[in-house]
């Protein structure tokens, strides 16, 4: 198995991904929904080595995960 470092994303980064975790749970909007995941898979991708995968599924999926620790800090 390949050992990776962890990811380091800056913090205005991640604070743009909480912000937009956010505004995804809020909308109903498929289309919309995916523009936002869109948005944050190319900033994510921007922090990743280019040998990595990822994509708007994981997005979604990451964002969808987060939702329950999210809503433990309201």
């Amino acid at each position: 198995m390949i050992k990776r470092k962890p990811l380091e994303i800056p913090p205005a980064a991640a604070l743009r991904f909480l912000a937009d975790m956010r505004a995804f749970h809020s909308i109903d909007n498929p289309i919309e929904r995916d523009e936002i995941a869109a948005r944050q898979l190319h900033a994510l991708r921007e922090h990743l080595p280019h040998d990595a995968k990822l994509r708007l599924s994981d997005v979604k999926e990451l964002f969808e995960r987060m939702r329950d620790l999210n809503e433990g800090q309201k």
